[in-house]
Protein backbone atom coordinates (compact mmCIF):
# COMPACT_ATOMS: atom_id res chain seq x y z
CA UNK A 1 0.00 0.00 0.00
CA UNK A 2 1.10 3.54 -0.67
CA UNK A 3 0.24 6.86 1.36
CA UNK A 4 -2.98 8.25 -0.16
CA UNK A 5 -2.57 10.69 -3.42
CA UNK A 6 -6.01 12.53 -3.24
CA UNK A 7 -6.67 12.63 -6.68
CA UNK A 8 -6.27 9.27 -7.28
CA UNK A 9 -8.26 8.13 -4.42
CA UNK A 10 -10.62 10.67 -5.32
CA UNK A 11 -10.80 9.24 -8.98
CA UNK A 12 -11.24 5.73 -7.58
CA UNK A 13 -14.14 6.24 -5.66
CA UNK A 14 -16.13 8.23 -8.39
CA UNK A 15 -15.82 4.98 -10.25
CA UNK A 16 -17.93 3.37 -8.28
CA UNK A 17 -20.88 6.26 -8.20
CA UNK A 18 -24.03 5.05 -9.88
CA UNK A 19 -22.56 1.06 -9.19
CA UNK A 20 -23.90 -1.37 -7.22
CA UNK A 21 -20.23 -2.26 -4.99
CA UNK A 22 -19.12 -4.89 -2.11
CA UNK A 23 -17.67 -3.18 0.70
CA UNK A 24 -15.08 -4.89 3.37
CA UNK A 25 -14.87 -2.52 6.31
CA UNK A 26 -13.29 -3.14 9.66
CA UNK A 27 -12.07 -1.04 12.56
CA UNK A 28 -9.74 -2.83 15.04
CA UNK A 29 -11.60 -5.33 16.98
CA UNK A 30 -14.53 -3.43 16.97
CA UNK A 31 -16.34 -3.59 13.74
CA UNK A 32 -16.11 -5.83 10.90
CA UNK A 33 -18.28 -5.74 7.76
CA UNK A 34 -17.65 -7.95 4.43
CA UNK A 35 -19.63 -8.27 0.89
CA UNK A 36 -22.01 -5.91 1.98
CA UNK A 37 -24.11 -5.17 -1.13
CA UNK A 38 -25.03 -1.55 -1.50
CA UNK A 39 -25.67 0.83 -4.55
CA UNK A 40 -23.29 3.69 -4.30
CA UNK A 41 -24.71 7.10 -4.64
CA UNK A 42 -22.28 9.55 -3.38
CA UNK A 43 -17.91 9.27 -2.61
CA UNK A 44 -16.30 11.48 -0.85
CA UNK A 45 -12.79 12.07 0.62
CA UNK A 46 -11.88 14.81 3.37
CA UNK A 47 -8.83 16.01 5.13
CA UNK A 48 -5.27 16.91 4.77
CA UNK A 49 -4.36 13.08 6.16
CA UNK A 50 -5.83 11.31 7.86
CA UNK A 51 -8.40 11.06 5.96
CA UNK A 52 -12.07 10.59 6.11
CA UNK A 53 -14.15 8.55 3.23
CA UNK A 54 -17.76 9.02 3.10
CA UNK A 55 -20.33 7.00 0.72
CA UNK A 56 -23.59 7.32 0.92
CA UNK A 57 -25.50 4.07 -0.39
CA UNK A 58 -29.47 3.60 -1.75
CA UNK A 59 -29.92 7.32 -0.83
CA UNK A 60 -30.48 7.00 2.69
CA UNK A 61 -27.64 5.06 4.72
CA UNK A 62 -24.04 6.45 4.95
CA UNK A 63 -20.46 4.58 5.93
CA UNK A 64 -17.73 6.76 6.98
CA UNK A 65 -13.90 5.74 7.95
CA UNK A 66 -11.52 7.99 9.56
CA UNK A 67 -7.82 8.19 10.12
CA UNK A 68 -7.52 6.91 6.60
CA UNK A 69 -3.61 7.16 5.28
CA UNK A 70 -2.94 4.32 2.27
CA UNK A 71 -4.21 3.47 -0.39
CA UNK A 72 -4.18 0.46 -3.42
CA UNK A 73 -6.05 -0.59 -6.21
CA UNK A 74 -5.21 -3.83 -7.09
CA UNK A 75 -5.30 -6.11 -10.14
CA UNK A 76 -9.31 -7.00 -10.04
CA UNK A 77 -10.27 -3.00 -10.09
CA UNK A 78 -11.13 -2.80 -6.00
CA UNK A 79 -10.24 0.03 -3.84
CA UNK A 80 -7.95 -0.71 -0.90
CA UNK A 81 -7.88 2.46 1.93
CA UNK A 82 -6.15 1.81 5.18
CA UNK A 83 -5.74 3.52 8.70
CA UNK A 84 -2.29 2.31 10.14
CA UNK A 85 -0.86 4.02 13.13
CA UNK A 86 2.02 5.55 14.17
CA UNK A 87 3.79 2.03 14.79
CA UNK A 88 2.48 0.65 11.44
CA UNK A 89 -0.47 -0.87 12.56
CA UNK A 90 -3.94 -1.46 10.93
CA UNK A 91 -6.27 0.58 12.65
CA UNK A 92 -9.05 0.95 9.79
CA UNK A 93 -10.24 -0.65 6.28
CA UNK A 94 -12.57 0.15 3.84
CA UNK A 95 -12.47 -1.89 0.42
CA UNK A 96 -14.82 -1.42 -2.41
CA UNK A 97 -15.02 -4.03 -5.12
CA UNK A 98 -17.49 -4.81 -8.26
CA UNK A 99 -17.57 -7.95 -6.79
CA UNK A 100 -18.08 -10.03 -3.80
CA UNK A 101 -14.31 -10.26 -1.62
CA UNK A 102 -13.26 -13.91 -1.03
CA UNK A 103 -14.64 -15.82 1.80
Amino acid sequence: MIPIHTSKVESALQAFVGAEAFIHSESTSYMFVRNFKVHVTHAYLAGEGPYRAALRFDGHGWLRAEALTHYDLDADGRLLLAGFDDRGRMNVALHLGKEPFPE
